[in-house]
């Protein structure tokens, strides 16, 4: 039957609603993201040029900050390449610089640089809470229209695995790969890349399984960070361990309290926030990639993750359950 037919007879859940408790410095916060001086770093501007290098080889005119700050302009204010070096060229120009600025094939070529920086998260004493995730983010490539009609390759789609700090919003580590990689495949990398002790990791049902575990207990001994991960309806107490696991523990928990009762005591709602992140990352810069080579992508969401844990810094909406 069509759903409008059954609509009077189901249960309508209630949207949350929240409210923000710091607006007024969350307003100054967003305001603050589209003003000029907050990318146009003096460090950037005091070092643009590339220091003269004592090996043989061509001399670089322009250091890697003064890549990285176009780069970075282009992918907040959604610019091509070229609308991005007229963009940066007109600003210095304003600001009475007188600043070369590098052309698009250089930003192109000297921006594959970045493909293997992860991100650069504040530093913190006290073990951080990782939620994972992943999600699909889209080549530049014909549209299913055309694929349909003329015969041609469809969009390719590339995956990015993230984790991100629970209590900041911060990205602390990523790793793009093409769409048919696994995520669980992923979990020691990324846990590799975090920096710091690690209190928990959270994630979803897709990624419940041994390696995980494993993962875990490997990147951290003393203590071994908690696993909240929900394990299948189907799942059963292995009764062939030697010791208690943590995911016969979350089995039995389940099975005795609900699996809500579960999620709630074991904190399983921060998984929201890598979600919420995934929302950020294709709101505010895009959910395509616009570089063409595999190198490029990389470089791009590098740079792109950068520039959000630059914004998460400066502002977040401290939100409360209204009544």
């Amino acid at each position: 039957m069509p759903f409008k037919h059954n609509a009077s007879r189901r249960h309508h859940i209630p949207k949350a609603r929240r409210r923000v408790m710091n607006w007024t410095a969350y307003e100054a916060g967003l305001r603050q993201r589209g003003d000029l001086t907050l990318w146009l770093d003096t460090a950037a501007l005091s070092g643009w040029h590339a220091p003269r290098r004592t090996t043989p080889g061509g001399q670089p005119v322009y250091a890697e900050v003064a890549i990285e700050l176009v780069l970075t302009l282009r992918l907040v204010f959604h610019l091509a390449l070229r609308q991005a070096e007229g963009f940066a060229r007109s600003v210095l120009r304003l600001l009475g610089l007188e600043l070369c600025v590098p052309d698009h094939s250089t930003l192109s070529r000297r921006g594959r640089a970045f493909a293997g920086r992860q991100p650069r998260a504040a530093r913190r004493d006290e073990p951080i809470h990782v939620v994972l995730d992943s999600t699909g983010l889209q080549v530049f490539g014909q549209g299913e229209w055309d694929a349909e009609k003329h015969g041609r390759t469809p969009r390719q789609w590339r995956k990015l695995h993230l984790a991100v700090n629970a209590e900041t919003g911060e990205i602390v580590a990523h790793n793009l790969t093409d769409k048919d990689t696994s995520d669980i495949s992923k979990v020691a990398g990324l846990l590799a890349t975090v920096e710091g002790q690690i209190a928990s990791v959270i994630a979803d049902g897709a990624y419940d399984g041994t390696s995980v575990y494993d993962a875990a207990a490997a990147r951290q001994h003393n203590p071994p960070p908690h696993i909240v991960i929900p394990p299948r309806a189907s799942s059963v107490i292995k009764a062939d361990a030697d010791t208690e696991t943590v995911r016969n523990r979350h089995v039995r928990d389940i099975t005795e309290k609900g699996r809500m009762a579960w999620q709630k005591a074991n904190g399983y709602g921060r998984r929201s926030i890598v979600e919420t992140t995934i929302g950020r990352y294709k709101h505010i810069i895009g959910p395509k990639l616009r570089a063409r080579s595999t190198t490029g992508q990389k470089a791009e969401v590098a740079i792109a993750i950068c520039a959000l844990n630059q914004m998460i810094r400066i502002t977040k909406p401290i939100s409360v359950p209204t009544v």
